[in-house]
């Protein structure tokens, strides 16, 4: 209940303050290519239950259908001000809106599409789909530059499964076990710094 109070205090007091950035975003979004501004996708969340999830759009609309799921740093199908976008987080912003409505948290393991969690073993799946999915985590820290990891991989997929995947859920397991409002704080100080440092 606490985790869920600071939750929606927090996301709403973000919203507020980050107001003037996402609507700048949505215009350039928008005049680039005068495509939606928001990418609308489902995930899994609290107790295996879909929910979708929302971003700002940083590729070409049904980039799903001309590449594979996760995305290099090389990605031709990024657009322009999508790049701006993800290299400070900014496509994220809009999670906020799903954390306010109880279908994330601020922090916790990152919600994933329906065929990935199936790849999850029995007790990840009866560990992390009982916490909400989180905005961040000590995952996206780790690996922030996630997109330069898999830059030139002829199977990002294939490669992310293998490079990343696996630390990314012993990370998640660990937060499972150590969760708490103050680890909570931690998470998303160090979060902030990494946007703008490069070592946290």
């Amino acid at each position: 209940m606490c985790k869920r109070i600071f939750d929606f205090i927090c996301s709403l007091v973000c919203i507020i303050v980050l107001s003037p950035i996402i609507f700048i975003s949505i215009l350039l979004i928008w005049l680039e290519d005068r495509k939606s501004p928001f990418y609308i996708a489902p995930r899994v969340g609290l107790n295996g239950k879909m929910f979708k999830i929302i971003k700002l759009r940083t590729m070409v609309i049904d980039a799903e259908k001309y590449g594979v799921y996760s995305t290099t740093a090389d990605d031709n199908r990024i657009t322009r001000v999508g790049k701006i976008l993800r290299k400070y987080k900014l496509d994220e912003m809009l999670q906020l809106v799903n954390v306010v409505k109880g279908e994330m948290s601020m922090v916790g393991p990152r919600p994933q599409v329906a065929w990935a969690v199936e790849l999850y073993s029995e007790e990840e799946k009866k560990v992390l789909l009982k916490m909400r999915p989180g905005i961040t985590d000590e995952a996206s820290i780790k690996f922030r530059n996630e997109g330069e990891i898999l830059k030139g991989s002829s199977d990002p997929d294939k490669d992310y499964f293998k490079k990343i995947h696996p630390e990314k859920m012993r990370l998640s397991m660990a937060y499972a076990k150590n969760m708490s409002l103050g680890v909570d704080l931690k998470i998303l100080f160090r979060t902030f710094l990494c946007i703008f440092i490069k070592e946290v």
